[in-house]
This record gives C-alpha cells, sequence and structure tokens, in this order.
C-alpha cells in the first residue's frame, strides 16, 4: 500500500493559488484567535500550503467527528455500486431488531435514503448515555419529530445504523470493507474508529485521521472520486451524495442552510460542498477550481471559523494579484512557564500516593460523564469513557514530574515539563490511544498546576493540585472551557429535553455546567 504524501507545490502562486490572499487569510485566523491545530490548501492535485500549530503535526491522527459521517455515505456508496442493497430498501427489513409488538407505520416508511440525508425523522437525545450500549435500542424508543421524508433533522444515529446495517449485509465491520475499496487506494494506513462496545463503528463521529489523510479523501472528492488517475470511489455515488437531497432548516446558521446530501454539506459557493465536523473540522472541495481547504481544530464557535475561511473563498483560487507576503504560521500553544520549585513539599510527596474517594466524582459519572485526565470533549460520544482519577503519584526530577494516576482499571504515566518545555508521551484511556504534550509548574510553593493536551483530539486538560498537611484538592478545567463549550452546546441540549420548560432552563445554565461536570475533588495522602 502506498502511503505517500501527496505533491508538494513549488509554490502557492505555481498551482494559482493567490499568496496575497493566502497571507490574509492565515492572520485573519490569527487575529481572530481562532483554535485551528493544522490546515492544508490543495489545487491541482499539490498541497499549496500546510501549517499545525505545535505540538500538533503531521504525524499524529486526529479526531474526525462528523467527517465520519461523509466516509460512512462513501461506504454505502460502494454496497450500492455492488448491488447489496438500494437507496429505497425499508430499513426495518435490514433491521427487524428495530421492530417493536406493536407496528409501528413511520418506521416500515424508513428507507437508507433518509437516514443519508437526515430526513428520517428520529430525534435521539444528544443527552443518550453511549456508555450503557444499547444504541440500537436508544434509536427505537426515540420520538419521532416527523414522518419519514417530511422535515430535515440532524442525527448521529441515523448514521450509526448505516453502520449496522452494512456490517450485517457485508460480513466484515465498515474498516475492513473500506480498507480495499478507498483507504489502501488512497494511500491510507488503517484508521481507528470508535465503536459501539461490540465492534460496529459509531458511523456518525469517532474516526482519526491525519489532516494529511483527510486531505487525500477530500482532494479524491473534488476530482469526481478519482485519485491518482484511478476512479476510487464510484463517480455516480459521489455526484449524488454531494447534491442537496434535503434542506436544512438551521435557524441564524449562514453556512447550514444551503442544502444537504449524502452526509456532505453545499457551501454558498455554488458547486462547492464540504466535509464539515464539530469544532472545526472542515473538508472545504471547490470542484470548479479543481482545490479544497482542510483543517483540523478545537473551534468551538465553527460558524465563526467558516466565516472567517469564506471571506477568503473563493478568491483564494481567483486572485491574481502578484504580491508574495510572507505567509503568516501559526503559533504555538502556551505551556506552563518554569516558577520556584517546591523542594521540602516534593520531597514530601515523593513517591506517596494521593487517594480521591469516590464522592466528588458521582455527579459527573451520573450525568455520563466521569471526570478523566482527558477532557469531556474527547470522550462525548464514547462507549468506553475512561473517568475517576485516583491513586495519583507524583516524583520530581531535574526538570521534569513524573505523574503516574489510575481511571478504574487503567493506569498511566506521563512526563510533564517542567521548564517551560511540554514532554510528549503515549498513554491510553477508554480504549483510545492518546499522544499527550504535558506541562507542569508550581505556583506560590502549595499548588501543582499540570496541563495535559491530546495531540489526536481537541481541548486541554488543566488540572491543580492544592495542598494542606495530609488534604489534597484537586481541581479539573479544560482549556476550551466547558463553559465556552456549554453556550455552543446549549441549543443542543436543550432541543433533546421533552419539556420547552426544561430545555429553556437547560439552555440558560449550560455555560455554568463545569461547576457539576468539573468539580474540586478532595483527597489524601498515603
Amino acid at each position: 500500500m502506498q502511503t505517500a504524501k501527496i505533491p508538494r507545490a513549488s509554490s502557492p502562486a505555481s498551482v494559482g493559488i493567490s499568496q496575497k490572499i493566502l497571507a490574509e487569510m492565515m492572520q485573519d485566523v490569527i487575529d481572530g484567535a481562532l483554535d485551528m491545530h493544522s490546515v492544508l490548501v490543495l489545487r491541482h492535485g499539490k498541497v499549496a500550503w500546510a501549517d499545525y500549530r505545535a505540538p500538533y503535526g503531521p504525524q499524529y491522527p486526529h479526531v474526525m467527528f462528523s467527517v465520519s459521517k461523509s466516509v460512512t455515505s462513501i461506504a454505502v456508496g460502494y454496497a450500492i455500486a455492488e448491488g447489496k442493497f438500494s437507496l429505497e430498501d425499508k430499513v426495518a427489513q435490514l433491521l427487524p431488531a428495530l421492530r417493536a409488538k406493536e407496528e409501528d407505520p413511520y418506521l416500515e416508511r424508513l428507507t437508507l435514503r433518509h437516514l443519508l440525508s437526515m430526513t428520517a425523522g428520529k430525534e435521539v437525545s444528544y443527552l443518550t448515555d453511549k456508555t450503557k450500549k444499547q444504541w440500537l435500542r436508544d434509536y427505537a424508543n426515540a420520538r419521532w419529530a416527523y414522518p419519514p421524508g417530511e422535515g430535515w433533522n440532524y442525527c448521529n444515529e441515523n448514521i450509526y445504523l448505516l453502520c449496522v446495517i452494512l456490517t450485517r449485509v457485508c460480513g466484515e465491520c465498515v474498516t475492513d470493507y473500506l480498507m480495499p475499496r478507498l483507504f489502501e487506494p488512497l494511500g491510507i494506513e488503517r484508521p481507528f474508529w470508535e465503536n459501539d462496545g461490540s465492534g460496529v463503528e459509531a458511523g456518525g463521529w469517532g474516526l482519526y485521521m491525519t489532516t494529511e489523510d483527510f486531505a487525500k479523501l477530500m482532494l479524491c472528492c473534488t476530482q469526481g472520486g478519482v485519485y491518482e488517475g484511478r476512479q476510487v470511489i464510484p463517480a455516480d455515488w459521489l455526484r449524488l451524495a454531494t447534491t442537496a437531497q434535503a434542506q436544512q432548516n438551521q435557524e441564524g446558521d449562514l453556512h447550514g442552510n444551503n442544502g444537504y446530501g449524502f452526509c456532505f454539506w453545499m457551501n454558498a459557493v455554488p458547486g462547492s460542498f464540504r466535509a464539515d465536523g464539530t469544532l472545526s473540522q472542515f473538508g472545504l472541495c471547490f470542484p470548479e477550481y479543481d482545490a479544497c481547504v482542510v483543517t483540523n481544530g478545537g473551534e468551538v464557535f465553527t460558524q465563526t471559523m467558516l466565516d472567517t475561511l469564506f471571506r477568503h473563498l473563493p478568491a483564494l483560487f481567483t486572485d491574481r494579484s502578484e504580491e508574495t507576503p510572507e505567509i503568516p504560521r501559526l503559533p504555538a500553544y502556551p505551556v506552563l512557564e518554569p516558577a520556584p520549585r517546591s523542594r521540602a513539599l516534593e520531597e514530601h510527596l515523593e513517591g506517596r500516593a494521593i487517594h480521591f474517594p469516590a464522592g466528588a466524582q458521582q455527579v459527573p459519572k451520573a450525568f455520563g460523564f466521569p471526570v478523566s485526565v482527558m477532557p469531556m470533549a474527547v470522550f462525548f460520544m464514547s462507549a468506553d469513557k475512561a473517568g475517576n482519577i485516583d491513586q495519583v503519584r507524583l516524583r520530581f526530577q531535574e526538570d521534569t514530574l513524573k505523574l503516574s494516576w489510575s481511571e478504574g482499571a487503567q493506569r498511566n504515566t506521563v512526563l510533564c515539563g517542567m521548564d517551560g518545555r511540554a514532554r510528549k508521551c503515549r498513554i491510553s484511556l477508554g480504549g483510545i490511544e492518546f499522544t499527550v504534550a504535558c506541562s507542569a509548574a508550581w505556583e506560590g510553593g502549595a499548588k501543582l498546576h499540570v496541563w495535559v493536551r491530546p495531540l489526536n483530539s481537541v481541548a486541554e486538560r488543566r488540572i491543580t493540585f492544592a495542598f494542606r498537611g495530609r488534604q489534597v484538592r484537586m481541581t479539573p478545567r479544560s482549556e476550551p472551557s466547558l463553559n465556552k463549550m456549554g453556550v455552543y452546546a446549549a441549543p443542543f441540549a436543550a432541543k433533546a429535553l421533552p419539556s420547552p420548560a426544561l430545555g429553556h432552563v437547560v439552555a440558560t445554565t449550560m455555560d455554568k455546567m463545569s461547576l457539576l461536570l468539573e468539580p474540586t475533588h478532595l483527597g489524601f495522602l498515603r
């Protein structure tokens, strides 16, 4: 299998990219303090510009969130081309387990077309606990917002159902099915894809790919399914999937009302479309210009990110200015700066375990989000969440802190730089392998700050340990903060509740949820 990089252009101008507009676009991202982790700009089959915000880098697979839906759609396209089923096949016939004792006329009308175009009508709560591993039952029990085909409602679980169907019809998991058809022809190594606990991919979320591999996929889509001269994705399917099949009703969303295909979004620029994942995972395709732009990030307000990019698109491909200003690069993320060391306290803590009783951790666990060394955003839709930090050990070295802890049956150790340089380590939590960049510093002699940034995902965990005698208070926070994420998530959470009054309460208090979901933990030195 070829895993070569996409060819690089000698300069942006050599492939018709305006260096002036590119510089303005990148400066716009930086001035807006937008949380972009990486960006690749491609034209005529070559990468004209690539940038990664340190410590992120090209070697790290990144969570794709709902870009996963576009990949599932492509898998469905292969299966249809191979005659395994059709768009008009009934879901209940393919998944009879969805049928209840009493006949449901809406369910009997539901087709694969409805699932793919988000016109199914089911409204599964965003608050459904994925750790219960009863995703099919949750879908069957969810309310109908409207009859199939008579509305539009974005529902992650529609795409999970497609993965269940694909697995049963094709006799193998979706990742295995896609390896010889999509991933290997594009030179993509086998990606990690979260599953439902029984081996079926989540479908609507949970796929991890490097930004380069994401760019290969979007380049192939931009070129009508062709990659390096080979028809990789069925052309007929791609035309359907990237053409509006339904009209959204996303009030106030400038980028969410231009039409929805089969797990692809239409852009306001005619003829262009995108793969779209929350927190700014974007694959923007412009077939008319033989160009695409891909980003990974952690920007909570995704509409702001799209606003910023589209201020310069498609002018980026049409401007003929000969100006070639230096293109600004994304600034590195901050790390904790060196601070005076609390040597006596370090000696006192050396090798001793800090025990955190379960009490403070019960409220977030009851919400389905046990506190982890990974931020909540990492495990939001996971079937196997980590959490319940305990048995913390701190070992101090010349310019590093070795931090060990347990989360359930899993134990991990990271090295944190105390000299102003983060250290990179590998950990495993919730069934996912992460590379993390970690730093630590003392404050005022009795507070220890630890920052842990997962380079495969979004957000950064910031933990403060406060010491007083045998007592240890551990306060976890996230960056971006849960308050900021709560403002973004409030409308979705409110919509998931049956009572409008309760929905209003949730919508107006989500920005304060960090007090419940990231409580201070009282522990004791042993």
